[in-house]
């Protein structure tokens, strides 16, 4: 018969794992500042690994040089399109100028008729132009002014969070390079532990996490990238002055899973009241096909690099994005991956699905 634990061996493992635990939360403790950054950052070097491989290998084999080269390509999908719409904004200031000083001296002018023949919210919207043009300019300022005030109050409060999340991006954009350069070792230390902690099924749930990682990267992103680009294509065909920012705006929208209906359909509803009809039918219909392009493109690229039903992926990236953020887009699908592959393991015995149909390579 087994000899029960001493008492003196149950109070060392206990003040062992007391202490570890307390280490672990001190590390989280201190690390939290730079939490965010270093999600961020893996998400990207896991999303961009094969890629940076394959760059690695035009370059002459040389790591650094591939490197510097994605250190470029984020560096510039960040400042770039904040640049261009800064240039945008500056280029368009006097007309801007010209636009809300003219709003001032003359007041706003009566409602176009097709605005009431909206169904549900034409008569309302008809309604409320009808009462500010009534108002004159001197109305017209004094019901402005509180949400100016209003918006003004916003940028003051929010120019901290701005600087704060330029220095986000920055040590996003640092702790990438760190992984990039020394990927395969961290990669080697994270399946290392997996496989201490759960076997073989461990290291295979990190593989699969991976693989879902990259696979919502490029569903995800490269459709909103896409999306957006056809959009600014049909704005700027159609005329649509603001192209640069408008562009910008669509790719935040399609990737936070809101489309880029919010940009391209007022669009077409300014062109019409701009008495370009024809224009303004066009960007609608070029609206329709572009907005509904994701549903397509979406679950075709996130198979390729891994295998999960569009359901999962829906219900992943929705939850995930209203539970923490623009970083959920990619942790929840994530989550509910690896919880799928985890309950199929213990339940059925088998291998996880996705793991043996996605696309080949870690």
């Amino acid at each position: 018969m087994a000899s029960m634990p001493s008492t003196r061996d149950l109070s060392r493992v206990t003040l062992s794992i007391v202490c570890i635990g307390t280490l672990i939360a001190v590390s989280i403790w201190i690390l939290l500042p730079f939490l965010l950054s270093i999600i961020w950052a893996t998400m990207i070097v896991v999303a961009t690994w094969p890629l940076m491989l394959r760059l690695q290998k035009r370059l002459w084999g040389k790591r650094g040089l591939a490197v510097a080269v994605m250190t470029a390509v984020l560096l510039m999908v960040f400042f770039v399109p904040v640049l261009m719409a800064v240039g945008t904004i500056v280029q368009n200031a006097d007309m801007i100028a010209g636009w809300a000083k003219s709003l001032r001296d003359t007041g706003l002018p009566p409602a176009p008729g097709w605005i009431g023949g909206l169904p549900l919210v034409g008569p309302r919207l008809a309604a409320g132009w009808q009462e500010l043009a009534s108002a004159g300019p001197e109305g017209l300022t004094a019901k402005a002014a509180p949400y100016v005030g209003r918006i003004v109050n916003w940028f003051v409060e929010h120019a901290g969070s701005f600087g704060l999340m330029i220095v986000q991006f920055l040590l996003t954009v640092i702790i990438s390079v760190i992984l990039f350069l020394r990927g395969e070792t961290a990669a080697e230390g994270v399946l290392r532990f997996a496989r201490w902690l759960g076997g073989r099924s461990g290291e295979e749930v990190t593989v699969l996490a991976a693989k879902a990682v990259r696979g919502i990267a490029l569903g995800v992103g490269l459709t909103a990238l896409v999306q957006a680009a056809l959009g600014g294509i049909g704005l700027a065909a159609a005329g649509v002055p603001a192209v640069t920012v408008l562009t910008v705006v669509m790719f935040i929208l399609a990737l936070a899973q809101l489309g880029v209906f919010l940009v391209l359909v007022p669009a077409a509803v300014w062109l019409y009241w701009k008495g370009h009809t024809a224009w303004a039918a066009v960007l609608l219909v070029w609206a329709f096909v572009v907005g509904t392009l994701d549903n397509l493109m979406r679950p075709i690229l996130i198979k390729k690099g891994v295998d999960l039903s569009l359901l999962l992926i829906f219900a992943g990236v929705v939850g995930g994005l209203i539970a923490f953020g623009v970083i959920g887009i990619f942790i929840g699908p994530v989550v509910l991956a690896v919880t799928r592959s985890i309950l199929s393991t213990v339940v059925n015995g088998d291998r996880p699905e996705a793991l043996t149909q996605g696309s080949d390579g870690t």
